[in-house]
């Protein structure tokens, strides 16, 4: 019997759940990432992952660091293929001002949530976030598991 796992829409990627775990999330922008071709073929086949990729902003452009991308065995001989390259983020100038006056306050970061496709196009999901303490963790699980047992129990009155 397979391990109950979430389901993703048909169009997402991948998700960096850590993200949820570990931050609030505040607002969410949409960007678009400047990819080699190589790149694009193995997020055709999943091959992404956003677990310790960040969003760093510099000299007013925003570019993602750490987010591994596998090149596929078929790749071509004539390229070399960098899975943890700097991927420039492709966002209009006023997003780039909100995401660095986010950046600005106090305990607020930019991360990666999603990559998924639209009209063949990649696209990421980014957010302004801020830090979770320990204890907003375990409030967060609390209410995670609460949910769980209410639908559970909602189930079983009404069978």
């Amino acid at each position: 019997m397979a391990a109950n796992k979430k389901k993703t829409p048909e169009n997402t990627i991948v998700q960096n759940r850590k993200a949820k775990h570990d931050y609030f999330i505040d607002q969410t922008y949409e960007a678009g990432l400047s990819l080699e071709g190589w790149e694009v073929k193995a997020m055709r086949e999943k091959k992404a992952n956003l677990t310790d990729a960040y969003i760093y902003l510099q000299n007013g452009e925003a570019f993602l660091q750490g987010c591994h991308i596998s090149p596929l065995i078929t790749a071509s001989t004539h390229i070399k293929p960098t899975p943890t390259r700097n991927r420039k983020l492709l966002l209009h100038r006023a997003e780039l001002n909100k995401l660095f006056d986010a950046q600005q306050k106090d305990g607020y970061t930019v991360v990666p949530l999603s990559l998924y496709w639209i009209r063949n196009r990649i696209k990421l999901k980014i957010g302004t976030a801020k830090g979770k303490k320990l204890h907003d963790k375990r409030a967060t699980e609390r209410a995670k598991e609460w949910d769980r047992d209410k639908q559970r129990l909602m189930k079983n009155n009404f069978n």
